[in-house]
């Protein structure tokens, strides 16, 4: 693996513009519509040597190299999922390339299904803790100690400062953010009404394939990590109708507006402390 990532980064190394202060995950639904937010330097639109190929509907597209409001960053349009059948090591691959390219911080977006009661579609979710104990973790095997310690903590996974200042845009941007706990489930199969009322009784709010074990990679490689989710479905057992991945896409779309304006505001709140 670390060959791996070897090679990819020489590769990032020579076709980058620059080291990003951030990187940004779109998820599923999303990963076109910063294309008319950010000012774009370079895209590198293959994947890179030694790393995997996203095979995920809508989750091909990706590095885009931009500015935001003057912050570099760099945006992943869509990621790699562990049901495609990646390794969960493979999964996290871009985020620890991106660690050692020099990112400092992680903001991940989501699609997820609604489980807490006053949840509807369309609503965004700060991100405030995650459960990942079904998945097997990313920092399993030996551990790197150039990239981090071999028990990390994790009391403060999803950043308060960087959750704070997307609260504030929020606000700046006349959107309603909810907060709670998501729980990541391997799929690809939509959970049952049994399992939802699992992932109730331990606890979380929403439920989706991805993010924990990218959040879990990243802070062990001294990351900050914010993320938000949008509610794309509610939940098995909760929905009225069956889930399908064309509603989860078609309400993702929906919900890209607010979700650009919240990131937008975002970026601005950025720029200005970059200007402090």
């Amino acid at each position: 693996m670390k060959q791996r990532l070897d090679a990819a980064l020489d590769a990032l190394r020579g076709s980058a513009p620059f080291i990003p202060e951030i990187a940004l995950i779109l998820g599923s639904g999303m990963t076109r519509f910063a294309d008319d937010e950010a000012t774009p330097c370079a895209a590198l639109t293959k994947a890179l040597p030694g790393m995997p190929a996203a095979t995920a509907p809508d989750h091909g597209g990706g590095m885009l190299f931009a500015h935001w409001h003057g912050v570099p960053a760099v945006i992943l349009r869509g990621r790699l999922h562990y049901y495609e059948g990646h390794s969960i090591e493979e999964t996290v691959m871009p985020i620890r390339l991106l660690a050692r390219f020099g990112v400092k911080t992680l903001l991940s977006t989501n699609a997820v299904g609604g489980i807490r009661a006053d949840f509807k579609v369309g609503d965004l979710m700060l991100v405030e803790d995650h459960i990942a104990s079904f998945m097997p973790s990313p920092l399993r095997g030996p551990n790197d100690e150039s990239i981090g310690v071999r028990y990390p903590d994790m009391t403060d996974a999803y950043d308060p400062e960087l959750g704070g200042m997307l609260r504030e845009a929020a606000g700046n941007a006349g959107i309603e953010l909810k907060s709670g706990v998501l729980m990541q489930l391997p799929g690809p199969q939509f959970e049952t009404p049994a399992e939802i009322r699992m992932c109730r009784a331990l606890g979380a709010d929403a439920v989706g394939m991805s993010t924990a074990v990218e959040t879990i990679a990243a802070r062990h490689a001294g990351m900050r990590v914010a993320a938000v989710s949008w509610v794309s479905n509610l939940a098995a057992g909760i929905s009225p109708e069956p889930i399908s991945l064309e509603e989860v896409i078609r309400e993702s779309k929906a919900a890209a507006p607010r979700i650009k304006a919240l990131l937008s505001s975002f970026f601005r709140l950025l720029a200005a402390r970059r200007r402090g």
